[in-house]
């Protein structure tokens, strides 16, 4: 699976795992060079409290497009370490 947005490969792994729709890429699978961290937090119930980066690409910003759960709760904690994405950025095979 590639996450795209801009056309630029945002990340890239064969091991993602999917929680209500959403693919959950390996951090180590992410090409950093398009992330920044953003001060945006959320919660979720089960899986706990979500932090947020931003994505960059040829000097654009998508504010708070990708999301990860630093210490998911027990019932999420197969997204542990693994981020996913939304706000137009394409998940593809």
């Amino acid at each position: 699976m590639r996450a795209i947005w801009n056309d630029a490969v945002l990340a890239d792994s064969k091991n993602t795992v999917i929680v209500e729709g959403n693919h959950y890429f390996p951090a180590d699978s992410l090409r950093r060079e398009h992330f920044r961290d953003s001060d945006h937090r959320s919660s979720c119930p089960w899986k706990g409290a979500a932090s947020y980066y931003d994505v960059l690409v040829g000097g654009e910003v998508n504010a708070n497009a990708a999301w990860y759960y630093p210490a998911p709760k027990d019932a999420a904690r197969q997204i542990a370490g693994r981020v996913a994405f939304w706000k137009g950025v394409q998940v593809v095979d």
